[in-house]
């Protein structure tokens, strides 16, 4: 489905990233996985792929920092000689109420989830521009469309995803280019394992579990395959039923 198609994935190494890059790359395509610290976890994720049979690279970039994804975006090209999907699933959270988030806390997630993945579209906007091709995904939230008390930094940079993915989709629709925007409710990683045991929460969502990466990864493949070329601006729920 994907045989020949080079993917820059971002926040790679672990959870729906990591779950992400396993579905592209069961699917044909090669693989640059950037992640933020955890290199033991980024080459695991790397040596899994290449396993599959594809070409995979992880390359270690702070999405917040301009000049980083810059560089490791020509990189990306120097070494993959392309690009043909972006997905910007690099995510972090902080999450207080509004009187106790401290301002550092509130601009290091607009950094890094929203800031991040504009920097990454900018850098690739030329090259899908000039082959008149090419799938963006950004991994956007419920929380982004519904709020949810203590994500206030969350919410604001996952409803900022959503305003600039139909900016972005809309700049590039008559290049062929789609831009789409995935909602995911809760899925069971690492950055939820503290609340996957809490039933009350579940009892909100009326399918009473969890997502899974892997759910998100099957998503994630059909809006980066041809099955979808004629999607763009979208924002598509995963998430159980908890925000219909």
């Amino acid at each position: 489905m994907l045989k020949g198609k080079t993917a820059v994935i971002t926040g790679g190494s672990r959870g729906i990233g990591a779950a992400i890059c396993k579905k592209f790359a069961e699917n044909g395509a090669n693989i640059a996985l950037l992640y933020a610290g955890n290199t033991q976890r980024a080459e695991e994720t790397k040596a899994a792929l290449l396993g599959i049979g594809v070409k995979a690279e992880a390359y270690q970039c702070n999405v917040a920092d301009a000049a980083q994804v810059a560089d490791v975006c020509k990189q990306i090209i120097a070494d993959f000689g392309g690009a043909d999907i972006l997905v910007n699933n690099a995510g972090i959270t902080k999450d207080k109420l509004v009187p106790m988030m401290k301002i550092p806390d509130f601009d290091s997630v607009v950094d890094t989830n929203l800031k991040g993945a504009f920097y990454m579209i900018k850098q690739l906007y030329p090259v899908f521009m000039k082959q008149k091709s090419g799938k963006i995904i950004n991994i956007s939230s419920v929380s982004g469309l519904m709020g949810n008390p203590g994500q206030t930094n969350y919410a604001a940079s996952k409803a900022g995803l959503i305003g600039l993915t139909k900016s972005v989709a809309k700049e590039l629709a008559s290049r062929n280019v789609c831009c789409n925007a995935i909602a995911p409710g809760f899925v069971a990683t690492d950055m939820t394992e503290n609340l996957s045991e809490n039933n009350a929460l579940k009892d909100h969502i009326p399918m009473k579990r969890f997502g899974t990466p892997e759910d998100v990864a099957k998503l994630a493949l059909f809006l980066a395959s041809d099955q979808s070329d004629y999607i763009t601006g979208e924002v598509i729920r995963i998430d159980g039923g908890l925000a219909m």
